[in-house]
């Protein structure tokens, strides 16, 4: 037996075989135990206890539906504090215990850092290979100069959300000047750089009137920020801020009176709906993946039963992408081999909650509709679902197709031979 797999109990599969056939459990039935590695304490612990209990959900999911056949998935949290050495201890730990699967989506600096760790372990121990299914670490070199076949992203990176926003807000003439202001790590930087470049090209009328980056997770008071915002007369604020550091950004702008839009990709996460009550009403647009009052009310019973077992909200589409392409990996190549997994991967798609999605094969990135949302109070249409029982959602403004948001790979990627 494989150690990184658990087996049923031994007496319960000898009772089935007695009792006969009716009763009988495929001798070859593994529970997969896939290592949820982000932040369980800490200013940004919210967010990932939110993100583990979705995946725990999808498991559930998965297990009852035999997606991956008779395989059970059992997902288990290890907390990183959002610090790339703490996960790098994690990451040993948890393949010290046989783990071959593992999640992570809180921030690019630890993404790319489990990335190079992951390289390195299954270059130097062939035969017990780990994959990474990365959810949300979105810095655009993950698939592009760092792109690696035992990586797979199922979030679009952070050019293709741009891609997507700009092209949005490039049709409202309203928007004169934009203040940018992010989290000061690679994927803050890199959302500064693409909304530049982006409206530049779209909107060269746009002027930038700000660009701010600060230290991620340290901030306790944006005040200050939000006053040199407010005196540069920005009339819109693009943010990637995510977690506390959006939530503080969005009370400080309200407690300020301060008018502009916000343009953001992390509204959604947990804090922020309760910092913007009904003061960014109207006023705060994110651009994600998938919004629960969508278009086709895909994924309201996961919603739902999501609340009744929690009393959470569930707010990302990754969870269902990507043990739903693990689990049909699974069952195409009958077999629990990440690198048969991993080839089976690419290429690969898949009917999620956002629409069919596609494992682009030659970065592993997925290409995937995306959303504009609008921060809108429930009227029970519409909006259907509200957050953090504040009794305002997310209105869609736009869904967007993945072909407009799709983005060149500069990716060279070195496969292992099969």
């Amino acid at each position: 037996m494989r150690p990184f797999f658990r087996p049923r109990c031994v007496a319960s599969l000898a009772l089935a075989a007695v009792a006969g056939t009716i009763f009988a459990v495929p001798a070859n039935a593994e529970t997969i135990k896939i290592a949820f590695i982000d932040p369980l304490s800490g200013p940004f612990a919210p967010v990932g206890q939110n993100q583990l209990k979705t995946f725990q959900l999808m498991a559930e999911q998965a297990n009852k539906g035999k997606w991956a056949g008779e395989h059970q998935f059992e997902v288990v949290g290890f907390d990183n504090k959002v610090s790339p050495q703490e996960s790098l201890t994690q990451l040993k730990a948890v393949i010290d215990q046989g783990y071959r699967f593992i999640l992570q989506g809180n921030g690019s600096g630890v993404g790319l850092a489990l990335l190079d760790a992951v390289n390195k372990h299954n270059e130097r121990n062939p035969g017990k290979e780990v994959l990474y299914l990365n959810y949300a670490a979105i810095d655009p070199d993950m698939t592009n100069s760092k792109c690696s076949f035992w990586h797979f992203r199922f979030d679009a990176n952070s050019d293709m959300k741009m891609e997507a926003l700009t092209t949005y807000m490039a049709k409202d003439k309203k928007i004169k000047n934009v203040y940018i202001i992010g989290q000061n790590y690679a994927f803050g930087q890199s959302v500064s750089k693409s909304a530049k470049e982006y409206l530049a090209r779209k909107r060269p009328d746009i002027k930038i009137v700000g660009d701010d980056l600060h230290p991620i997770g340290q901030v306790k008071d944006f005040s200050p920020y939000i006053a040199k915002i407010k005196a540069s007369g920005a009339d819109t604020v693009i943010t990637g801020n995510w977690g506390s550091d959006l939530s503080l950004l969005i009370r400080a702008a309200k407690d300020a009176d301060l008018k502009a839009n916000f343009y953001t990709y992390y509204a959604v996460t947990t804090g922020v709906p309760t910092a913007m009550g009904a003061a960014g009403a109207e006023r705060v647009k994110i651009i994600g993946n998938w919004l629960a009052n969508n278009e086709s009310n895909n994924g309201k019973e996961l919603v739902e039963a999501f609340k009744k077992k929690y009393n959470d909200d569930l707010y990302t589409a990754q969870g269902h992408s990507s043990i739903g392409m693990l689990s049909k990996a699974i069952k195409e190549t009958k077999s629990l081999d990440p690198s048969k997994i991993a080839f089976a991967l690419e290429g690969m798609k898949l009917a999620s909650l956002n629409g069919e999605v596609t494992m682009n094969r030659v970065d592993h990135q997925l290409q995937q509709p995306l959303y504009i949302g609008v921060w809108t109070k429930t009227n029970g249409k519409d909006v259907k679902y509200d957050q953090e029982n504040t009794g305002y959602g997310w209105k869609v403004e736009q869904k967007i197709d993945a072909y407009i948001a799709a983005q060149p790979t500069t990716c060279q990627m070195k496969r292992p031979t099969r």
